[in-house]
């Protein structure tokens, strides 16, 4: 198989995208991989880090009110359109799947231009606007939520999970914990508000530190870059607690996921397809700056099936914190449940079900 992935902009669209390429290298070890990209985007380090080719298009994001820079945007968008119909005619895929992110936009355009099947995965309950746009003409649209059905053409949906999923759940649990100063016997939760942190956790767990170092489960916190040295006095005090660790960042998360009991996060696509994945019982604080309130919507499909807690961003404190968590880990009963339901919700999959439809699509 030939096979072109485009995707960009954030590790939610990138990751699903490596994640289904390395499965695709264990059911067919000679598939050939071109990853279609821009040269600003995360994915130029990623991807190449990765062991994948990859080439680059000059494109940019429209923006939402009125601007001159829109007409840049329509001319870079129609030049990128053009080179990247050169690449495949070069590369001659099979097919062309697009994760989402505006550069996927003309990859994919170009591939309907010239025939070649073409699928688009959208990650998140709610589409982001290339991936509604280009679902009118691709062949098929390969979703991780049925929140997400109504925004697509009921004749293309084709349900598959998030490719993430698979990859996470394959990793065995370790000894990890030792890492980080804990005990790998003891219940854990990871609390963390992303790469970059969260203002709002930030506050929160300043406040709940002194109660959460007398707890019978330990936690691991990620602050975020961005955060650690505002807070790095407050920290500091519960570095020689044994049952308190603290990071500015945690760069083996889904090794980590394996050997953990609870996860309080933001509730982006990634994180939901690995947590379920793994069956993990989960707290949500959906990010209030995501277009279209994408992260609620994430959360309340786990809400709803028993497998998660939501608390408000604008909500969160010390108090709640405490109590959600405890609530999980200290009711056997509650934990099973939630633990079942995770399970339920999740694809572990994936990759293997999106395999399956591109086979169907190319054969």
């Amino acid at each position: 198989m030939k096979i072109v992935l485009t995707g960009g902009g954030t590790g939610g669209h990138i990751y699903p995208a490596l994640a289904f390429a390395k499965y695709l290298k264990t059911v067919e070890q000679d598939a050939e991989i071109l990853y279609i990209g821009t040269e600003k985007g995360l994915e130029s380090k990623i991807v190449p880090a990765a062991g994948y080719d990859f080439k680059t298009i000059d494109i940019q994001g429209i923006r939402r009110s009125l601007s001159l820079e829109n007409i840049r945007t329509v001319w870079k968008y129609l030049r990128s359109t053009a080179v990247a119909r050169k690449m495949l005619r070069d590369f001659k895929p099979d097919i062309v799947l697009g994760t989402g992110g505006y550069v996927s936009a003309p990859v994919v355009n170009a591939a309907n231009q010239l025939k070649i099947p073409t699928i688009i995965h959208e990650q998140n309950a709610v589409p982001g606007v290339a991936n509604k746009v280009l679902s009118k003409k691709v062949t098929k649209v390969a979703l991780a939520f049925h929140h997400a059905e109504q925004y697509f053409p009921a004749g293309k949906i084709v349900f598959t999970g998030n490719p993430r999923a698979q990859e996470v759940a394959d990793i065995a649990s370790s000894d990890i914990l030792k890492s980080f100063g804990l005990n790998p016997e003891k219940k854990t939760v990871v609390i963390f508000g992303g790469s970059r942190g969260a203002l709002t956790m930030n506050k929160a767990m300043v406040e709940a530190l002194p109660e959460l170092a007398n707890q019978e489960f330990q936690t691991l916190y990620a602050s975020g870059d961005i955060y650690y040295d505002d807070f790095k006095e407050d920290f500091e005090k519960y570095a020689i607690k044994a049952n308190i660790s603290i990071r500015p960042y945690i760069s083996n998360m889904s090794e980590l996921l394996s050997s953990i009991d609870l996860i309080v996060a933001r509730s982006g696509a990634t994180t939901i397809a690995e947590v379920t994945a793994l069956g993990l019982p989960s707290i949500f604080v959906p990010s209030p700056n995501v277009t279209n309130d994408q992260q609620t919507k994430n959360a309340m499909e786990l809400v709803d099936a028993g497998a998660a807690l939501l608390i408000k961003d604008s909500e969160l404190n010390a108090e709640n914190l405490i109590q959600n968590i405890s609530d999980i880990l200290y009711d056997e009963v509650k934990y099973s449940q939630m633990q079942k339901a995770s399970l339920s919700a999740g694809v572990p999959d994936a990759s293997e079900r999106l395999y399956k439809v591109i086979k169907e699509i190319i054969k």
